[in-house]
């Protein structure tokens, strides 16, 4: 695979208090003709995440159609889960339905942050998005004692499977290189109480690995595609494949999608989300330091 970049399409530079800096864990959702909605994640002054969007056409992807004037998804109240921030997960679609999964935050003492993922449902294509609780619908467990983030949700004839982030261990808690963080795989009927029984969807392969973020996973006819972030020295997009989504094989030579000699996107590339549209599959993705320098789009070469 070879992904031919098209560029930087969008980082917040103050356009509201809310959206300050960033545009981390860029999401697609097709709106119109070539027209698709960017869900990012921006912060404010304390550094909360908040969930924004940008809509763009594929075909001139730097000129931004329309960009939120409010957060989709905002932090909640003091001692909740996600009181910290709220960074984008992924978008599941069921009929005029959306499902919004996020990652909520909260600032450790003993170690530096807990996550959970909460879900947040519209019931229109312009519906807001409107949380169905103040507690998580995927929360620390037995199987996820530490940590859990990133999911990606996608439903096959009633079956709702999600790959997620789980730490392993945080170590000291001091330092992150100590957190062993890399995906893991459950199941639902419904999309809210999931079944997890700790069955680990992708292992790391070097020494120096110590996070893997993000995963986006993709169904073509004969084989499930992941693209994902991880990282030792610094983020990287990888790639594995699987016959049955549980278990996959890496295969990070074909990822195609390396960080710029210069640029907005130089040192580090991460967080991707790949879509298809029109015949072609489409990447959004991250430069810099946790999407300090916004998202860019990049299409893959047949």
């Amino acid at each position: 695979m070879h992904w031919r970049k098209l560029g930087q399409v969008f980082c917040a530079a103050g356009e509201y208090p809310w959206m300050l800096t960033h545009a981390a864990n860029p999401v697609a959702e097709w709106r119109y003709g070539d027209v698709f909605r960017v869900y990012f994640s921006a912060r404010d002054a304390h550094r909360r995440a908040h969930v924004g969007y940008v809509d763009i056409d594929l075909k001139r992807p730097e000129q931004i159609i329309a960009l939120s004037d409010q957060p989709v998804v905002a932090p909640g109240e003091t001692g909740l889960f996600d009181d910290s921030g709220v960074s984008m997960g992924c978008l599941v679609q069921l009929g005029a339905r959306r499902y919004l999964y996020y990652l909520g935050w909260n600032l450790g003492v003993t170690v530096p942050w807990r996550n959970a993922i909460g879900l947040a449902i519209s019931e229109s294509p312009d519906a807001p998005f409107v949380k169905v609780s103040r507690a998580p619908v995927i929360d620390r467990s037995d199987s996820d004692p530490f940590s859990v983030s990133y999911p990606w949700v996608i439903v096959e004839d009633g079956r709702w499977r999600v790959w997620y982030g789980s730490n392993l261990t945080w170590g000291t808690g001091t330092r992150q290189e100590e957190m062993n963080h890399l995906f893991k795989y459950g199941e639902s009927d419904d999309g809210r109480v999931w079944r997890r029984d700790g069955t680990i969807a992708l292992h790391f392969k070097d020494p120096t690995e110590y996070a893997m973020s993000k995963p986006t996973v993709v169904k073509d006819d004969d084989l499930y595609r992941m693209w994902y972030s991880y990282r030792g020295a610094a983020y990287r997009i990888g790639y594995a494949e699987s016959a049955d989504g549980i278990a996959w094989t890496r295969r990070d030579e074909l990822a195609g999608l390396e960080p710029s000699i210069s640029g907005w996107d130089a040192g580090a590339v991460c967080y991707p989300c790949v879509f298809d549209h029109a015949g072609e599959r489409y990447m959004l993705y991250n430069g810099g330091r946790y999407g300090d320098s916004g998202f860019g789009l990049a299409v893959l070469e047949k």
